[in-house]
């Protein structure tokens, strides 16, 4: 599989923006989880590797320099119009996860959301994580949980692998890692993707044709950003509240050692 062109042409990828936040209740939910378990910590240069369009670091304030790492070139482009005091706020690059194109020591924060499940030899990717990563950093990590899970919606999105608990904690501890916490990212109700997955062309037009409507109607907005609140606020319920070994997708938080 020629993994750039995959995900160039994967439109549920490459066509993410940072409304995404807003109109995709699973992406609202995991954001906000993770924006309260990073909590106030202060980091001077993040980066943000497999983000797509919308990148988490967009809602995190406590990052000074802000660099963006994908695959694919076209959901980077947005990010080149960012401005904030007539200053670019993300250096995003077209890169390889598993041949970080950055110096030994580069970050003290860095975050790779449900990235590793789509890389062939994912230890070359951990390593290469570490090696970035400033001694004493943090690396937030989610990945899709139990092999048992895996379905034909993984194959469509490019999965290699659903993962377990112990399996992650092991692969980082390898690269110096030391797990700070572990929680659940989505539980059961994540399993609607199982039904997206039966026209995964029609749900790509249709997402698109969401984005747009939302980001060019105003009375739709408001419907949409309550229908996404309430079904956030249910999807973070739920992953609060179901065992952690039944949860569909979890994160990790490490600090290396």
């Amino acid at each position: 599989m020629n993994t750039k062109k995959f995900y160039e042409n994967h439109k549920n990828f490459s066509f993410r923006t940072l409304s995404e936040y807003f109109i995709s209740p699973g992406i609202k939910c995991k954001f906000d989880l993770l924006k309260n378990r990073v909590g106030s910590n202060f980091f001077n240069d993040g980066i943000d590797l497999g983000s797509s369009g919308n990148s988490f670091l967009h809602f995190l304030e406590n990052v000074i320099r802000k660099s963006i790492l994908d695959v694919a070139n076209q959901p980077l482009k947005q990010y080149l119009n960012i401005w904030s005091e007539g200053k670019r706020i993300f250096i995003p690059v077209c890169g390889d996860i598993a041949h970080l194109p950055y110096r030994n020591n580069s970050f003290d924060f860095i975050s790779a959301l449900d990235v590793l499940e789509h890389i062939k030899r994912d230890d070359l990717a951990i390593s290469e994580i570490s090696r970035i990563l400033k001694t004493k950093g943090i690396a937030v990590i989610t990945v899709p949980h139990r092999m048992k899970y895996f379905k034909k919606q993984d194959k469509l999105i490019g999965h290699y692998r659903r993962y377990e608990i112990e399996q992650i904690v092991s692969l980082f501890k390898k690269y110096n890692f030391k797990l700070i916490t572990a929680f659940g990212v989505y539980g059961k109700m994540m399993k609607i993707a199982v039904i997206q997955s039966l026209d995964p062309k029609k749900l790509e037009n249709n997402l698109i044709k969401l984005r747009n409507r939302y980001e060019s109607n105003l009375m739709f907005r408001c419907f949409w950003d309550l229908f996404v609140f309430f079904s956030s606020t249910l999807m973070k319920l739920d992953a609060k509240y179901r065992p952690l070994k039944k949860v569909m997708n979890i994160a990790f938080v490490f600090i290396k050692m």
